[in-house]
């Protein structure tokens, strides 16, 4: 009877909301909104009006799960190659949405679920989460999309880490590039953690395309934007220093509980 109760620790949010309320806090606080869209998608708004074309790979069934439509009622839906409705890939379709819906000026983030038919492995997910921005106004150039990334790596990651832009391609920018932070093991002087380079990619950008604009009705003789995406279990692993991305996923207490 006198012996002392059991102590119940008390529980705390996974570390991956933590990461995307802290993204979302630090774009709020360059006056972005939060949006929210729709996990099943159509390929018109996952790749159609985001200028990928009928032959780009990611359309395919070996990198999209693809869903049946019109499956008979009480069955599960079928993985199909052919169907028009998928689980989104990305949330750049959040980003039409909002377009099609909201008039120029636009300062938004889209923070969500995205699905991918990729092995679990120590750098790839089927599920995660990924954060996209989109900004349209009059004006906006290279330098406001550089300016943007290099505050918001600098608060995530810490103020002394530096940021690299490497060319690329994606779709729907243009130009487009990747954006790496200098490695925080060995501050940019090469270690195993960065293969000896010194940077660590974490997110790709570039300008919007103006196609993307032509399809949503938003003059792109009058109107620029950028756009980017970043994988909150990417910034978790690098800001973290975690071996594989399947540790924020398997429920280990001893693991959650650091966080």
């Amino acid at each position: 009877m006198t012996l002392p109760g059991r102590r119940l620790s008390s529980g705390t949010q996974h570390l991956i909301n933590q990461i995307r309320e802290e993204i979302e806090d630090i774009f709020c606080g360059l006056g972005y909104i939060v949006a929210d869209g729709p996990y099943v998608e159509t390929t018109y708004y996952n790749f159609t009006a985001l200028n990928a074309p009928e032959n780009h790979p990611s359309r395919s069934a070996k990198d999209s799960f693809y869903v049946e439509d019109n499956a008979p009622e009480g069955k599960p839906p079928l993985m199909l190659g052919d169907s028009d409705v998928l689980l989104r890939t990305q949330t750049s379709g959040m980003q039409v949405h909002f377009m099609e819906e909201n008039k120029p000026p636009i300062y938004m983030i889209c923070p969500g679920t995205v699905f991918r038919p990729d092995t679990a492995d120590a750098n790839h997910l089927p599920q995660f989460t990924q954060v996209e921005g989109l900004v349209v106004d009059e004006g906006i150039s290279f330098g406001d999309l550089k300016g943007t990334l290099d505050y918001f790596t600098r608060e995530i990651f810490g103020k002394d880490r530096a940021t690299r832009y490497r060319p690329h391609f994606f779709p729907f920018t243009e130009p487009s590039c990747e954006v790496d932070v200098s490695c925080g093991v060995c501050h940019g002087k090469g270690c195993r953690f960065c293969k000896n380079t010194g940077w660590l990619e974490i997110l790709g950008c570039g300008m919007v395309d103006p196609n993307v604009f032509e399809y949503v009705g938003i003059d792109p003789e009058r109107y620029t934007g950028f756009a980017f995406g970043i994988g909150v279990e990417r910034v978790a692993a690098l800001r973290y220093d975690l071996p594989d991305l399947r540790m924020l996923m398997e429920g280990d207490m001893r693991f959650l509980r650091q966080f």
